[in-house]
């Protein structure tokens, strides 16, 4: 019974196609084309070459090579690495990510100035938010693609992480890692609130435990 539906279901599509494979090949040739378009332009957009032809990027790039996040464990990290989510299940995010912050970034790259590094640094801290609370609004899934897990072997730092079952993620206390030191930010209150709120000091968490190392 079943072979017999199969046999009579391809019978169906080989007359459909007979009569109408050009529509039909055009149609897949355009839908080949479209996903080579849109993941090909996603991975190019994504490189670092790409982002740091933008002149403003160079400094905060600088500061990635001289962070400890460079050449650690033989990995040089490029922008994407923290700046864009990976993963199929997360293409929609890298694709949003490009389209509202790459259109954004793009008009202040022509209508700031940039030209040096204290211009730049005139409007850093609203940068640093920025991202920050991007990585926030995905659970810090960039950091989680290399940092699988962490056991901390500080006593301070194995209790700072039972925050991550209360909704903390990474980002809330891990800031200002690679690029140059801004204040340090209250993101879950800056999510309530909707807008930046700063905090007072950074987290930390030796001041709970003394008697611990940081971590």
């Amino acid at each position: 019974m079943l072979l017999s539906k199969l046999t009579q279901w391809w019978q169906a599509i080989r007359e459909y196609l007979e009569v109408n494979w050009r529509p039909v090949l055009i149609g897949a040739g355009s839908l080949l084309a479209l996903l080579i378009v849109v993941f090909g332009g996603e991975a190019a957009l994504s490189t670092t070459t790409f982002c740091t032809s933008c002149h403003s990027m160079s400094y905060p790039y600088k500061e990635l090579k001289e962070s400890p996040h460079y050449g650690s464990y033989g990995l040089d990290p490029g922008c994407k690495d923290c700046h864009i989510p990976r993963g199929l299940s997360n293409f929609h995010k890298a694709v949003a990510t490009h389209v509202v912050d790459g259109a954004r970034e793009l008009y202040l790259e022509i209508f700031e100035d940039y030209s040096t590094i204290d211009k730049f640094d005139e409007r850093r801290q609203e940068m640093a938010q920025h991202a920050r609370m991007n990585i926030k609004n995905w659970d810090s899934l960039t950091c989680k693609s290399c940092h699988v897990n962490p056991q901390p072997v500080p006593k301070s730092g194995q209790k700072a992480h039972k925050k991550l079952k209360q909704g903390w993620t990474c980002i809330d206390c891990h800031q200002n890692l690679v690029h140059k030191h801004v204040k340090f930010t209250d993101l879950n209150e800056s999510k309530k609130q909707g807008k930046m709120v700063i905090m007072d000091k950074p987290i930390d968490w030796t001041d709970k435990y003394p008697q611990d190392d940081r971590y």
